[in-house]
């Protein structure tokens, strides 16, 4: 079967599935195995159309990771020990969906189960495979695990293709331009990478044909599975996330957001309202672009063809076409920085001496802040797996410089968890960026967790649903609900500190805080000339932690703003 992809005009027809007559496997064919990771999808895939290509057999596999996928009943949250159960059902309603376009063109997805390398070892060997294609993935895990493939395949004769087609541009090419090392800002990034290599001729939107599926008897092969199946039980949560896995959904959402042309043409990244929950401020494409049910080059080119049909439009950093380049720019700083997820031994991160505080991590965590607005986001984070950017940038700052002062990689490994759009790359990226500990250095711009959400939303509606204990709250205290008499709060059914926790800060005081220690420990970082050792940071902390028991108790008192 062949199939057709009709991807020239964004606002028409984005996928046409076409049976045409089938094209038999060539004398000369062999067995290839195109393994799926990310590029979960059949639009624009070099590596399954590579496989394709004069091959008698083509084995489509994605390989169940336990490391990724078992539930894990330690974890604060239902899943496993890496990704919370809404991001493992987007990634099997992805799968649901790539199988399902598989198998109208004749094929199939082949799930497996295991440790990836052993079962690809296996399958390599079972199915006598002459040439394996993948897409190429900057993450350490799959960088090591890659290796180890390559070496298996390279010693069995086996033709290895990994093209790189998840990311606009190849971050060794980025890096390598700029003598080794990845660019340290958004704009050198851009000076030097210019336009995609690829971005000035069509992109290959032609699979010519897909060759059937051979024997794969006693290899433990079965459908896509359930949430069910993988062990996982019904949640009984009463609002699950409303964006569904799959790269259907995501040409739909894609021709969505095109259709709207002067929405992407003013689209402007600090602009958006963070409160809008019933049609998102955003495109909401980013779990698509993560699991590659979008490809990030045909959006690209959808974005070129609608700013080429609009009589102006804005301009990256802002634009949507600047969030697909930011995506490439912390791709790039990824790959190119040792300990890119951490911050000892990472070269481009502050080395500061933050705070250790399990319980306050836990509340912030929890939605247990005391503040409305931080907690409302909190619980949309756990409901949805989602957020808008904005929202995401004020729980990320009131975490770390603004008010709690706890370590940035504790509020990551949250983000890791619970978003269905979670990174590696751009989820590291952007807590450093928003801890002011890499990229953005001014740490004395801070999200005030009452002013800011009320520019947005002054009746409170945003945090009305995601926290309804505050909805019967008066607009005038639902930011600030302990300032509300009592006689408000029993009227509104809610009373501060026995229905709805006190504020675990006082924001004045802990942000005036944050900012002296921030001063601190840049102060130190330029004397030592960024060489700050653990010693340093125990001395730093040890001082801190000294000046704030000298402070009067009157001026750390958590129930006040």
């Amino acid at each position: 079967m062949r199939l057709s992809l009709s991807l020239s005009t964004p606002h028409a027809s984005f996928l046409r599935f076409t049976t045409l007559s089938p094209t038999p496997p060539m004398a000369s064919g062999s067995n290839s195995l195109v393994w799926f990771r990310k590029g979960i999808r059949i639009h624009d895939n070099p590596a399954l159309e590579y496989a394709a290509k004069e091959s008698s057999y083509l084995y489509p596999v994605f390989v169940i990771d336990p490391r990724y996928m078992e539930p894990d009943p330690t974890a604060f949250s239902p899943g496993s020990a890496r990704a919370g159960v809404n991001r493992i059902r987007f990634l099997l309603e992805s799968l649901a969906d790539l199988d399902s376009s598989l198998r109208k063109l004749g094929s199939r997805l082949l799930v497996l189960k295991g440790e990836p390398g052993e079962v690809l070892f296996r399958c390599l060997k079972e199915w006598d495979i002459k040439r394996l294609c993948f897409e190429y993935d900057t993450e350490p895990y799959y960088q090591a695990l890659d290796i180890k493939v390559k070496n298996y395949a390279s010693a069995a004769g086996i033709e290895v293709f990994s093209p790189v087609s998840h990311t606009l541009f190849n971050p060794a090419d980025i890096i390598q331009k700029n003598s080794g090392r990845p660019p340290s800002s958004y704009q050198s990034f851009l000076k030097i990478a210019g336009q995609p290599p690829w971005a000035s001729s069509p992109l290959s939107t032609t699979i010519s044909s897909l060759p059937p599926i051979g024997i794969v008897e006693n290899c433990g092969i079965s459908n896509v599975p359930t949430l069910q199946e993988l062990g996982y039980e019904d949640s009984g949560q009463d609002e699950l996330t409303p964006f569904r896995g799959g790269e259907s959904e995501a040409l739909k959402r894609l021709r969505g957001a095109m259709d709207d042309k002067e929405r992407v043409a003013k689209f402007e990244k600090p602009k958006g309202d963070p409160s809008a929950f019933l049609r998102p401020a955003t495109t909401v494409l980013s779990p698509y672009l993560k699991f590659g049910c979008l490809s990030s080059r045909y959006f690209y080119q959808c974005i070129q063809d609608v700013q080429k049909n609009v009589k102006s439009h804005t301009l990256p950093p802002v634009s949507l076409l600047g969030q697909l380049l930011w995506r490439d720019f912390f791709y790039t700083a990824a790959f190119g920085t040792p300990n890119f997820d951490r911050m000892n031994g990472n070269r481009i991160c502050k080395q500061i001496p933050w705070n250790v505080d399990d319980e306050l991590l836990a509340a912030w965590r929890d939605a247990r802040t005391g503040f409305p607005w931080i907690d409302a986001i909190m619980v949309q984070l756990q409901k949805w797996g989602w957020m808008h950017h904005l929202a995401r940038h004020c729980v990320a700052c009131f975490l770390t410089r603004g008010d709690l002062f706890i370590h940035w990689e504790k509020g990551r490994d949250v983000f890791e968890r619970l978003l269905i759009d979670s990174d590696w790359a751009i989820n590291n990226g952007n807590w450093l960026w928003l801890s002011c500990s890499s990229f953005f250095y001014q740490y004395n711009r801070i999200y005030s967790p009452i002013s800011f959400g009320k520019k947005y939303d002054p009746n409170g509606d945003y945090i009305r649903h995601f926290l309804p204990i505050l909805k019967d709250m008066p607009k005038e205290y639902i930011y600030e609900p302990w300032t509300a008499p009592l006689s408000i709060q029993t009227k509104a059914k809610c009373i501060i500190g026995k229905d709805y926790p006190k504020p675990v800060v006082s924001h004045g005081t802990a942000s005036k805080e944050c900012k002296n220690k921030l001063a601190e420990a840049y102060e130190l970082n330029k004397t030592r000339n960024g060489a700050v050792n653990e010693e340093d940071l125990k001395i730093l902390r040890r001082k801190f932690e000294e000046n704030q028991s000298q402070e009067p108790k009157s001026k750390r008192v958590k129930n006040k703003s």
